[in-house]
Formats: C-alpha cells, structure tokens, sequence
C-alpha cells in the first residue's frame, strides 16, 4: 500500500483547516461533504495519525495537522510562484488576460476601451472579473486590476491612470437647481444600503445628516444612478458615469471622495506579452480615459 501524501492529500488538509469544517471545506474545493469525508479518512489512514479533532462546531487541526497543513501551504505558494513566472516567459501577445475592475468602471468607462482592445489585440482574450470586491493579484484571482485606491499595495506595480470626480446628481426634472452645503440634509437622498462596502460615502453621508434624510438605499454605485435617472432623488455618484446622462444634473462637487485610478498588476507578470499589451494599451489610452474619468464638463 502507498502510505505517501499527493497533491490532493495536501489539498483536502488545507482546505479543511481554512474553512473549520467539512462542508465549508467541500464548497471551497468544488466537492460534497460525503466525499471530503472520505479523502479525510484516507489521509488519515495513509499517515496512521489524526490530523483533526472533530467537534460539534467544526474541525480543529491537531499537533500532526499543524505540521501537514504547514506543508501544503508552502506547497500551494511555490506552486503559484511558479506559474507566474512560468507565464512571464511568455513571448506571443495572445491568450487570456483576467481583467478586474469593478461594474461602475466597466459601464460608464471601460467597455468602449475593451471593444478597442479587441480590435487591436486580436488574439488576446479578456476576461472581466466584475466585483466590488478587491481582487487578489498575488494569487492569480486576476492579472491586471483596474480600480479606485488610495495609493496601490506595495507588492504590486502600476500606473495611476487619472483621479475620479464625484458630485451630488439628480434628475433635471426635479429641478432642483444649485444647492448650498447647509441645505443638503434636506435633500431625498439615494444612499447605499448597509450591504455596499462604501465606508467613505456612508461616513460623508453620516457627517452631513444625509444618513437621516434617505428616502431609498441601494446596494450599489449603479443602481443608485438608476434610482436618480427614474428621479426617486439626489445621489453621490462618481463624475464619469453621470456627467454624460443629460437627464441628470451636476448639484455640487464633492472633492472629499475623489480617489484615485490606478492600474495594477504583479510584478512577475508585467513583462509578460500579453499581459505587457493590454497594459500598454489602456497605457495609450490614458489621456482619453484621463478626459472621461475627470468628467469635466
């Protein structure tokens, strides 16, 4: 009998040790909570040793565990280390580019770019992660991120691409006109729901008494352009999206929650040729993105 651990050994350990427990790790791997059940006593019975004590709230690695675990996860970095730099050896720009960015960026900015891209890069094929949430670039969730931040992380490189615009918009037929700083607690506000990771715009809201005077929340940067265009009220929306909508109206600028653009990928990656291409190209296209992202009138 082979007592030796392979790769999906290792895996199935680490899996279980992230998630705490059998289904959390069955969902993580794709898998059902029968099947993990078995890989688990495989493993175990391979090494001739428990690696988890089983409780009634979940699994909890023993001394023995620790040890595998360890091992898997150092498996599991050299093994994504190894496919970018085994990607960066790549000479020909065709092939897939993941792409994250988030779904405001791609309606109101980067989807005419991406036809463009398309046409200039035939052989290259995007695919667009479209997530509010901060795409992981070091474990390969994607290859290059386009999105707002204060400044990128350290491990990645990029470019700054422009800085975003946002003022208070809403429907020219609420006819609203221009608004004073002091009046704008008294405005129906369009604001994001508890569930939409905006921390700077629930505090702006919070410490202007806009919090108080919703009259409807969404859970995202678009619908809350919908709900202003079908004028349910005012919302803070970013320059780029609503500057084009001539139904909607500019109230007041607001520079507090300006941020950034920046593209970013890994430095494994960045050479690279496909990866070198789609960089360079939004590259190229800066000033004209540079023109939209400011939404200057």
């Amino acid at each position: 009998m082979n007592n030796r651990l392979d790769w999906n050994d290792y895996q199935t350990v680490l899996r279980i040790a992230e998630a705490g427990s059998l289904s959390g790790a069955a969902h993580l791997a794709g898998s059902s909570h029968p099947t993990m059940f078995r890989r688990i006593n495989a493993v175990e019975e391979k090494l001739g040793v428990r690696l988890f004590e089983r409780f009634r709230t979940g699994y909890r690695l023993t001394a023995a565990g620790e040890e595998v675990a360890k091992t898997a996860r150092e498996m599991e970095d050299l093994a994504i280390v190894t496919e970018r730099r085994v990607a960066g050896r790549d000479l020909r720009p065709s092939g897939i580019v993941r792409l994250a960015t988030t779904d405001t960026l791609l309606h109101g900015l980067l989807a005419p770019q991406i036809a463009r891209l398309r046409h200039s890069e035939p052989e290259i094929v995007l695919e667009v992660a479209v997530s509010n949430e901060i795409a992981d670039l070091s474990v390969r969730e994607a290859d290059i991120a386009i999105r707002p931040a204060a400044s990128p992380e350290e491990h990645l490189v990029g470019r700054r691409l422009g800085r975003i615009r946002q003022a208070i918009y809403g429907a020219r037929s609420l006819g609203l006109g221009e608004v004073d700083r002091r009046e704008l607690s008294g405005l129906p506000w369009i604001g994001p729901s508890t569930s939409m990771a905006y921390p700077q715009l629930h505090l702006w809201m919070r410490k202007r008494g806009c919090e108080r005077s919703c009259i409807c929340r969404m859970d995202s940067v678009l619908g809350m352009h919908a709900a202003v265009r079908a004028g349910i009220g005012v919302a803070l929306l970013p320059c780029y999206l609503a500057e084009p909508d001539a139904d909607l109206q500019r109230l007041m600028e607001v520079e507090d929650l300006a941020a950034d653009l920046w593209m970013l990928t890994h430095p494994d990656l960045r050479y690279t040729a496909r990866i070198r291409a789609v960089l360079d190209f939004f590259g190229t296209a800066r000033a004209e993105l540079v023109e939209t992202i400011d939404g200057s009138e």
